[in-house]
């Protein structure tokens, strides 16, 4: 007789969230502040290297400069700071947290989670999600290459011969970077905050001693300035937008990384240290630039003196290699993200912290951005020419989570819709002209981007739609498992001393390598267990809600397992918690059973003959299910089973 009474099972294993609240009492708060310092601020810390100078050097749309121009776009810098990151992301959506853990595709999930499946409103969330992380791609290969190149390129004003050693330096520094990453950044990590915090100060220092010599440029914290800059310029005002936003960059870390420190450390090096460091540096170019025009060939390490440019250099240069490395870990843990919610095919994750879940290495992914880093220098080969390129996929993920944010207002907390669109309205329209100005970059650079993020988003919707069709035609064949075990199973079969794990994709069904092996063998293990694995919306899964058991007849039982998105997997140790203590005691050798599909192209049904294609290489080049599962390999096995599409 089958039971369909959920069994529940005690366990030792913390909580996630009781294990973040013993961490979160045991470190201090000014510690938390400083590594966060180091790990989330690093890609909006080093923008001053190039983001002001754009505006006055961007070709043909530059901006002439004159003391008015340049209180102009100071001003916009000052309250761009303020409306986009401090009022949007700092105090509005770092609200937004999915058990802690913040980017766009926790933000997705979490917009989801109140949707019902059939809902036409889904399809559109997770439309807006893929974009979000296919333009956070885009972002990925280039913030690392004009985030170094733009600080080596300081190496011309120690000596102008220097000038052609600037790209293979910078190649050199971003591939030890990457090689690096297989030996994790725990040890490295301990330095990012101090670094970071020295890098702070020092740009601090720099605009505070241009800003005593010329203080007019203070006028700019009147926003009258920014007002008159856009509506005298007309078009070239939007074209400067273009460059304005690149001070932005690096905004959409402060709430990807949320998880990691918790929001108030976020908030208090942001309000304390990080706004007011970056607004003294950008006036302080300001400054220079109104008394030296010339210094726009090199306006940032301009600012200190000829003495100090050196160890400015190496201070930018340790700066742009931490950004660096916090945008690579960052696509690293969006990676994994997209692969347990099934938008990318199973790849090799290696853990590099047995502390910390969030250190991770994926080495296909490490080799195929670094690829794609060090190709975006060779095309570009100035930082000048990349700030071109660079915008288009920041504003895109900016706007992206506009839209994705009033929906949770909406769902989760339960705004009323009106309130909640004209709650965003501002943000949108401002996010909205960003990438509007971004966009008229397309042929200057701006294709990069556009290209990469509709690469990845051309994989993300392949991948997903083929494994939904796999397990649509593996569940038609599949008949229920009460009929299997009440008409297959007898007296006179024949049972196999030890346990069967069955993996499939519904536990209510009999699963198609049960059906193969008991059409082979006439034969079935003593024990056997239906094994459903979930990912669900969530990044963490409570231990206590971890596992459905039901127990059926003749030695079966249905086990489904649920895990987070950011959680690593290991089946055998779930199994032994949670499975009944009178099953545990006859648990003996247990062997895993899986199944393989073998993909046909036939028909017409599904999806474009290249994207066929290109999914099964992906899948023949797809991790197995017994590494991403953490099943012993000796004792697992699949069955092959015919699939056309």
């Amino acid at each position: 007789m089958q039971s369909n009474a959920p069994v529940t099972t005690d366990s030792t294993h913390l909580n996630f969230d009781t294990e973040k609240s013993v961490f979160m009492t045991n470190k201090s708060r000014a510690a938390l502040a400083l590594a966060a310092l180091g790990i989330v601020y690093g890609d909006i810390g080093t923008s001053p290297l190039y983001a002001f100078e754009q505006v006055f050097s961007a070709g043909a749309h530059s901006v002439p400069i004159s003391q008015e121009n340049i209180l102009g776009v100071l001003s916009l810098f000052m309250w761009s700071l303020m409306m986009i990151v401090t009022l949007k992301y700092v105090f509005f959506i770092m609200r937004a947290d999915n058990q802690g853990e913040g980017g766009i595709i926790a933000l997705m999930a979490l917009a989801l989670d109140k949707v019902r499946d059939n809902s036409p409103y889904r399809i559109w969330i997770f439309l807006l999600g893929l974009t979000g992380a296919a333009f956070f791609y885009g972002d990925g290969v280039i913030t690392p290459a004009i985030s170094v190149l733009s600080a080596v390129e300081g190496l011309e004003l120690i000596s102008p011969k220097l000038k052609e050693m600037v790209l293979p330096v910078s190649i050199v520094i971003l591939c030890g970077l990457f090689w690096s990453q297989r030996k994790g950044t725990a040890t490295i990590g301990l330095f990012f905050g101090p670094i970071m915090l020295l890098w702070f100060v020092a740009i601090g220092v720099l605009g505070i001693w241009n800003i005593v010599q010329h203080p007019v440029v203070l006028l700019a914290i009147n926003p009258i300035y920014a007002i008159k800059f856009i509506s005298t310029h007309g078009l070239l005002s939007f074209f400067a937008l273009g460059a304005v936003v690149l001070c932005l960059t690096g905004a959409e870390a402060l709430y990807a990384d949320m998880g990691h420190f918790g929001p108030r450390p976020i908030r208090i090096m942001w309000v304390r240290l990080v706004l007011p460091t970056l607004l003294l540096n950008y006036f302080g170019q300001g400054a220079l630039l109104l008394a030296q025009p010339s210094a726009l060939s090199n306006l940032f390490y301009l600012m200190a003196p000829a003495a100090l440019q050196t160890p400015l250099v190496i201070l930018a240069t340790l700066a742009t290699v931490i950004a660096s490395q916090a945008v690579i870990s960052g696509v690293f843990s969006m990676t994994r993200q997209a692969i347990q919610l099934g938008f990318l095919p199973r790849v090799q994750i290696l853990q590099t912290s047995v502390d910390e879940v969030g250190q991770i290495y994926l080495p296909l992914v490490n080799y195929l951005l670094a690829i794609a880093v060090v190709g975006v220098i060779l095309i570009f080969q100035t930082s000048n020419a990349l700030a071109s390129a660079y915008g288009i996929a920041v504003t895109g993920t900016m706007l992206i989570t506009d839209f994705l944010a009033i929906s949770v207002a909406i769902k989760i907390w339960h705004w009323k819709p009106w309130r909640a669109i004209l709650g965003a309205l501002s943000f949108v329209l401002i996010d909205t002209v960003f990438f509007s100005a971004n966009t008229l970059k397309f042929m200057d650079g701006g294709w990069m981007p556009i290209l990469l993020s509709l690469m990845m988003a051309t994989v993300m919707s392949t991948w997903n739609r083929g494994r939904i069709i796999i397990q649509k035609q593996i569940l038609t064949d599949a008949t229920p498992l009460s009929e299997f075990i009440t008409n297959k199973v007898t007296d006179n079969t024949t049972r196999v001393d030890g346990t069967a794990i069955y993996l499939c994709t519904d536990m209510h069904r009999t699963p198609v390598a049960l059906q193969r092996t008991f059409h082979h063998f006439s034969a079935i293990h003593r024990q056997v267990v239906i094994l459903e694995i979930n990912f669900e919306l969530e990044p963490y899964i409570a231990e206590n809600s971890r596992a459905t058991i039901i127990q059926c007849d003749k030695g079966f039982i249905k086990l489904q397992l649920k895990y987070g998105f950011m959680e690593r997997v290991s089946v055998p140790e779930s199994i032994k918690a949670h499975c009944p203590e009178s099953f545990k005691a006859n648990l003996g050798p247990a062997s895993y059973f899986g199944y393989r599909p073998v993909i046909f192209q036939e028909g017409s049904a599904g999806m474009q003959a290249w994207r066929k294609q290109l999914f099964r290489f992906m899948y023949r080049n797809s991790q197995q299910p017994s590494d991403y599962l953490s099943v012993p390999t000796a004792d697992s096995m699949a069955v092959s089973i015919r699939i056309t599409f």
